[in-house]
């Protein structure tokens, strides 16, 4: 499947897929959606929490999780951050990314999230620890783990239907603690509907740029 790095709205860049015309984030800004949509969302509910774990479903690029790490570093809280992820991304892939300027403080973190072995947990600062995990999303179990926050990060349901499913829509629900939240850019009323109807209590809220909505759900 053909790859290619493209730049987006905010000069951010991210990965286009060509075969199925679709980017790991949005054209409209990388890193605006992946700050609007889960970053904020975790900071406004932390209610004064120190230590927090996060499952992320689409690992993809990392923007997520080194995101995450920066908002650990500056508010200096504990986190537990397990991704889950098909198809890695390559290392010329991550190269061409420059993730690593968004926060040239914490370039050496960047690479340490990327360099780590993959299925095993990973200590990248005392209060941070990565767990990357190449497999179908359908094929994962949570082994007895329990998440605050799910950020559901996969390719849209225009390519991928199989992944936005009321069967992976449950396993996410038994994996999210109580009062932990769902969090995802993609605000469809059947992706809502069948979030409902596994257990979450819904929320519309106002979407990145390019997006009318999202969506958070709660347990």
């Amino acid at each position: 499947m053909q790859r290619k790095v493209v730049e987006t709205a905010d000069g951010s860049r991210t990965i286009h897929i060509e075969e199925w015309n679709e980017n790991y984030h949005s054209h409209h800004g990388a890193l605006r959606e992946a700050q609007h949509v889960f970053i904020d969302k975790v900071r406004e509910r932390l209610a004064g929490r120190t230590e927090i774990s996060i499952l992320e479903i689409g690992f993809g690029t990392g923007l997520n999780a080194f995101l995450t790490l920066q908002m650990a570093q500056e508010l200096k809280i504990n986190v537990r951050y397990v991704g889950l992820e098909a198809y890695p991304v390559s290392q010329d892939e991550l190269n061409q990314l420059e993730y690593a300027s968004i926060w040239k403080e914490g370039s050496e973190l960047y690479e340490k999230l990327h360099i780590g072995p993959w299925e095993t947990e990973n200590v990248i600062t005392e209060g941070f620890k990565l767990a990357k995990k190449q497999i179908f999303f359908e094929d994962w179990k949570s082994e007895g783990y329990f998440f605050d926050f799910v950020f559901f990060d996969a390719f849209g349901p225009r390519v991928q239907p199989d992944l936005w499913t009321i069967p992976i829509f449950k396993k996410m629900f038994e994996a999210t603690n109580e009062g932990g939240f769902f969090l995802t850019y993609c605000a469809k009323g059947q992706v809502r509907r069948d979030l409902e109807s596994v257990g979450y209590k819904m929320k519309r809220y106002p979407g990145p740029p390019g997006k009318r909505e999202m969506l958070v759900g709660t347990k």
